[in-house]
């Protein structure tokens, strides 16, 4: 993935940059694929902006500079002996940036990253932005009988984290609380709010799809429940609603049920799957529809984890219609902007949509009600000065 200019877009540039002044952070990842929403798009460019000196190091085709962040090609280990040498080969290459701050999110990196502040003393900042112990214990790749196994390494390793690295960081309160006793690093709340120079105000337009969710495909993010609500409201209305769903699916089994169900259900005509989309398509395609939901199922993942996919959809001046869930309650209780079902209810997520696509008006003032509260509370600006001040932190503490 060449990057230049041509594909370069304006970020907002922080007012000081005292701080920042002199410091370089290197993130590193094992993953393939588009660039990371939450490290690239929330915090490498915005950084970048406010003067750091950023590198985002992953296993891809990248090379040259957007917007300040210069891209460092990981090797892609391919045979055994590769393999092996792995961890070796990625600290070669890390250590060659010369980064004040290493900063990494998964955890199956562990290993290299405590080499690095162990061995050869660098500072280190572990991002957990999701439940992983939780992910771990659901793993479909994992054995049954391993999951909790796999679980209890995974929160030992996030403990391990938060007693030997300079910093720590979450997505959300409930995931920090976990760890925030654990050591004497440096801990951030660093919100998942979005990017405005990604999701700018929303424009008139033709409305293809009247529902869209984006996300994971699956049982556990409502996936099931969500297409119940629209055979239901399929036999209810006069014209079936349309929707799109946006994301990935855990297996290619994963998906053929979903198919199925879709035609079981008869929805074929009115559904439409497109897959992943790059972060910096996200807005124009959710703008394409009226209502967003958020149906997820109240999993321990769920329970701790604010849903991304709300502030997305209200950047987009959408209404929305999630699960009332512990993590994403207090906002809509802030903001009148959409609707709380009972998770698990295809009839309860029904009405909600039914009620929304009654009331056009209503839903399009509380479409505003929430672009409203992303343009003033609810985005990135305010979470990056939060992360500057961090990381110089981290930079001068450690």
């Amino acid at each position: 993935m060449e990057v230049n200019a041509q594909t370069a877009r304006t970020i907002s540039l922080p007012a000081s940059k005292e701080r920042t002044e002199g410091l370089s952070l290197c993130h590193f990842t094992t993953a393939r694929g588009p660039l990371k929403s939450r490290a690239f798009h929330r915090e490498c460019l915005p950084l970048a902006a406010a003067g750091v000196a950023v590198r985002y190091a992953a296993p891809m085709d990248a090379r040259g500079r957007r917007d300040g962040v210069d891209f460092v090609a990981l090797p892609r280990p391919q045979s055994r002996a590769r393999r092996l040498l792995a961890v070796p080969l990625l600290l070669r290459d890390l250590l060659r940036q010369g980064a004040s701050i290493y900063h990494f999110q998964e955890p199956e990196l562990m290993p290299a990253a405590l080499a690095l502040k162990l061995i050869f003393g660098k500072r280190v900042v572990y991002d957990a932005y999701e439940d992983f112990p939780s992910m771990a214990a659901n793993k479909a790749a994992i054995p049954c009988l391993l999951r909790p196994l796999a679980a209890a390494i995974v929160a030992a390793a996030e403990k391990l984290a938060a007693h030997c690295f300079d910093g720590v960081m979450t997505a959300d309160p409930l995931t920090l609380r976990r760890l925030a006793r654990s050591g004497t690093s440096t801990k951030l709340v660093f919100y998942n709010f979005p990017n405005l120079d990604f999701f700018p105000p929303p424009v008139p337009r033709e409305k293809l799809f009247d529902v869209v969710y984006r996300g994971g495909l699956s049982a556990r993010a409502g996936t099931f429940v969500l297409l119940g609500a629209m055979g239901l409201l399929a036999g209810a209305r006069a014209k079936p609603p349309r929707l799109l769903l946006i994301g990935y699916f855990d297996s290619a089994a994963a998906e053929k049920q979903v198919r199925e169900r879709i035609r079981d259900l008869g929805l074929e005509s009115c559904v439409e799957i497109r897959g992943r989309l790059g972060h910096e398509d996200m807005a124009g395609a959710l703008g394409e529809a009226r209502i967003g939901v958020c149906p997820l199922q109240p999993n321990p993942k769920f329970l701790r984890n604010i849903p991304v996919k709300v502030f997305e959809y209200w950047a987009c001046g959408l209404p929305v219609v999630a699960s009332n869930l512990p993590p994403i309650r207090p906002f809509f209780r802030n903001v009148c902007a959409g609707f709380l079902f009972r998770p698990g209810c295809a009839a309860g997520l029904a009405d909600r949509i039914d009620w929304l696509m009654d009331y056009p008006e209503a839903a399009a003032r509380m479409g505003r009600e929430g672009r409203a509260a992303i343009a003033t509370r609810f985005n990135n600006s305010g979470e990056v000065r939060k992360l500057r001040n961090f990381f110089a932190r981290v930079a001068l503490d450690s």
